[in-house]
C-alpha cells in the first residue's frame, strides 16, 4: 500500500547548511518564514501572532536507511535506535518543530525557533494544545 504526502508549503530560512544548523530550534535557530501554497489560504486564516504551533516537515535531505544513531552526532554517546531520538536521519523523515508565530503576511507566516533548512517542505501545522483545550 502506498501513502502520499503532499507539501502544503515550504520553509524559507537563512539556514542552508545541515552541518551548521542547530539540532533544536531553541538552540539558536533564526526566525524563518512558512510560505504556504495559495490553496492553503483558508487553512491558515485563523493563525494569530503569539500562537504556538507544531510544524511538521519532510526532512528531504535525510538518510532514510538509518535506524540507529549516536545522539546529537556525538560518537561518545551510545548507539541508539532512531525512534528514541530526534535524529533527522530515519526511515520516514518527518520533522516535528514547536514554534511561535511572530507575524503573518498573506500566505507567509513568520515563526521563531525553527531549525529546518531553507527549502524544507511543510506537510502540516497543528496547534499546541494545553490542558484546557
Amino acid at each position: 500500500m502506498a501513502y502520499e504526502i503532499r507539501p502544503i508549503g515550504v520553509v524559507r530560512s537563512s539556514l542552508t547548511d545541515r552541518g551548521s544548523a542547530p539540532k533544536q530550534g531553541v538552540e539558536g535557530a533564526p526566525d524563518a518564514w512558512l510560505v504556504f501554497d495559495p490553496a492553503m489560504a483558508e487553512g491558515i486564516r485563523d493563525l494569530t501572532v503569539g500562537d504556538e504551533v507544531f510544524v511538521l516537515t519532510w526532512l528531504h535531505l535525510a538518510d532514510r536507511s538509518v535506524v540507529a544513531v549516536h545522539p546529537r552526532g556525538d560518537l561518545r554517546n551510545p548507539l541508539t535506535g532512531v525512534f528514541s531520538t530526534r535524529s533527522s536521519d530515519r526511515p520516514n523523515p518527518i520533522g516535528l518543530h514547536r514554534v511561535r508565530v511572530l507575524g503573518i503576511d498573506g500566505l507567509r507566516v513568520r515563526v521563531a525557533d525553527l531549525e529546518a533548512l531553507d527549502g524544507t517542505p511543510i506537510v502540516d501545522v497543528k496547534p499546541v494544545l494545553d490542558a484546557t483545550r
